[in-house]
């Protein structure tokens, strides 16, 4: 990894009976982009005000380009910030709202001046400098509230949610422009989510939290195809989750069908095991494909779900029991209510010893 901007140690915070972040260590490199990706109440957001200065934690340490700014108030920490609900003032210009730091900072004029023809053209946001946030778009508010947190060139970027309140098109759009920035900066940005689709498009690492803790840490591509965990596999990608127990013949039983499996580590005959399958390695079977090493079931294609690029085949095992198949084109195989064998290969998929 590149050298080390931002490094958490130990870190813990708890509020009253809760444990919101529980003894988590990071190290992100002086060109990251990192996730901090989990559902709603994971600790991440609780991690992001640690780092920024807005929270102080319990235990710990968070060092920043080699210094110690555990106590170290917000202004202090050379950082900028990116908050979901953007947090523009109404009342002022867009030059205003982006200027602000450097007001706080009391910077040279000519500074101002320099920096804020500097951003705005990083942001695309020239010639609209004396508009109030009231005359610019959703695309173009939260291009504001980035210019904002860039214009005093920080050391380090965070940014909480700050694609929440786009629509669907527009936060696409954003997210490949948020990368291209960063690229270009050379800066590294922490960015918190609850959505895996923007952490896997834009970050180089991303940590995985639940309950305050760290489930995974690494490359985004490691985190999808090799999970470590029930938690990240299904919350990392498009998964089919199915249990059953271990039998001799290294198999489960779903649905009254047999399906062969990479037995985890440990695990032993009786076990209760749970299987994640990513939908898009799952492929209709036919005679001419290998049967070696691969699992199989047989349902009916219930439905098919039109999404563009590729489409969701819906395939019900028993009642209430669907497998999602995701494929690329018109399958042949695919007519709705065709009784269909569908397959993937044994080592594709995730298998853990069940929690419950």
């Amino acid at each position: 990894m590149a050298e080390t901007v931002l490094k958490i140690e130990n870190v813990s915070k708890r509020f009253g009976d809760v444990e919101a972040v529980r003894n988590l260590s990071i190290e992100i490199g002086q060109t990251e982009f990192f996730a901090l990706l989990g559902p709603s109440g994971s600790g991440k957001t609780t991690l992001l005000r640690i780092i920024a200065g807005l929270e102080t934690p319990d235990t710990g340490a968070v060092i920043i380009g080699g210094q110690d700014m555990t106590r170290q108030p917000p202004y202090n920490r050379g950082l900028g910030m990116v908050f979901q609900d953007f947090l523009l003032f109404p009342h002022r210009t867009v030059a205003e709202n982006i200027l602000f730091p450097l007001k706080m900072q009391k910077a040279p004029v000519e500074t101002q001046r320099e920096q804020l023809n500097w951003v705005t053209n990083l942001v695309h946001l020239d010639g609209l400098e004396e508009r109030y946030p009231y005359q610019l778009s959703g695309g173009q508010k939260q291009r504001v509230a980035l210019a904002r947190g860039l214009v005093a060139r920080p050391a380090l970027l965070l940014l909480d949610e700050p694609l929440a309140n786009l629509d669907r098109e527009l936060r696409k759009e954003m997210e490949v422009e948020v990368r291209q920035y960063q690229l270009e900066l050379e800066i590294p940005f922490v960015y918190i989510t609850h959505n895996q689709e923007e952490a896997l498009t834009m970050c180089d690492r991303m940590a995985v939290m639940n309950h305050g803790q760290i489930e995974q840490i690494g490359p985004k591509l490691e985190l999808y195809s090799h999970p470590v965990s029930p938690f990240v596999a299904s919350f990392v990608g498009s998964a089919n989750r199915l249990a059953g127990v271990l039998t001799e013949n290294n198999s489960i039983f779903w649905c009254d069908q047999e399906i062969s499996v990479s037995v985890p580590q440990g695990a032993r005959a009786g076990d209760s095991l749970e299987l994640y399958i990513k939908s898009e390695r799952i492929e209709f079977h036919n005679p001419e494909m290998a049967h070696e090493n691969r699992a199989f079931l047989r349902g009916i294609l219930v439905d098919v779900i039109f999404k563009g690029q590729y489409s969701d085949y819906l395939v019900e095992i028993a009642p209430d029991k669907i497998v999602v198949v995701s494929a690329a084109g018109e399958q042949p195989l695919a007519q709705r209510q065709a009784e269909v064998q569908i397959s993937w290969p044994i080592a594709s998929c995730d298998c853990f010893l069940s929690n419950t």
